[in-house]
Parts: C-alpha cells; structure tokens; sequence
C-alpha cells in the first residue's frame, strides 16, 4: 500500500509547517539578539546623566563640548582623561542658540552645565583643546566614567570660513 492517503499528507504537511515555523522563530530571535548587541544609543551628557545606571555597559556615542584644564594624559599608562560638558543633540537647537562655536564656548564656561568624565586609551590627538567638540563611542562604566573607544574631535573655529573682504570701487 501506499503512504498517500490523506491523513499521512495531512501530517507531512503539519510536521513541515511546524518545523518551518521552528525555524523562523529561531532566525528571528538571532537577529533580535544580534541587533541588541550591536545597537549603539547617541545620547547627550545631560541625557546620559539623568538615566542614572540604565545604560551603564551599553554601547553608546555620546557628544560634549572638551573642558581645556581637565585634559590629563600620561604616557606611562597611555591613558588620557578629560571631561566633556552637554550641549544639545539637535542641530537645528545649536543653530538657534548661535551656532557650534558659541554653543561649545558656552557649555565649556557654564560650571552648572552636566558634565562627563572620559577615559580613552591612547595618545592625545592633536585636535584635543579646549572647546573643541568630542564625538565618541563607548560604555558607561559602573562608577559613572565614559570608557571611549573611538574619539572624535571637531574644532568649530578651524572649519569656518573666513569672510572674503569687500573690495571698494
């Protein structure tokens, strides 16, 4: 006899359906999870602050305005820490507040503005001044420091163009 009646294509079917199924929910946990510890959230200082620990051992970029006098790197250790003061994440809020360098200056000089103490693992780069504006990428370790893996720097003053004079007839 033969193992085509009904009832067996019916179970086929149903173990078929089953295990795609199975399958599927699989492929979507490992994306899911995949995704989850890949994720990077971009918060500011003040953000960053006021979650407390919730982030803390994420991977985070976080963006500040660099404090001059608290850039210290010793180069027994290679290890560089400095602070970084909040500025806001919007780009249209920096242009209605005066621009980057107006907004970075004034973070800097404000001492009750959120700040971020930073530890990154390598030799100063030489954009690193007072002012300038620090991109980095990193986690938020247990005692509140930002352990930065990649830094960038942007220094607003270097980038803008100087006005061409007006030439008089």
């Amino acid at each position: 006899m033969s193992d085509s009646s009904p009832s067996a294509n019916n179970s086929n079917r149903l173990k078929f359906l089953i295990g795609g199924g199975l399958f599927l929910i699989a492929v979507i946990f490992m994306v899911i999870s995949a995704t989850r510890a890949t994720a990077e959230f971009f918060m500011t200082v003040g953000e960053l602050q006021s979650s407390g620990t919730e982030h803390t051992g994420q991977n985070l970029r976080v963006s500040g305005a660099v404090v001059g006098d608290s850039i210290a790197y010793d180069p027994e250790s290679g290890q560089l820490q400095f602070l970084i003061a909040h500025i806001p994440g919007d780009d249209d809020q920096i242009k209605q507040q005066g621009g980057l360098s107006y907004v970075l200056h004034r973070a800097v000089v404000d001492e009750q503005n959120p700040r971020l103490t930073i530890r990154y693992q390598g030799s100063p780069p030489d954009m690193l001044r007072d002012e300038a504006q620090a991109i980095l990428t990193g986690t938020l370790s247990t005692d509140g420091v930002f352990l930065a893996e990649e830094l960038l720097l942007k220094c607003p003053s270097k980038y803008e163009e100087a006005l061409p004079e007006q030439v008089e007839n």
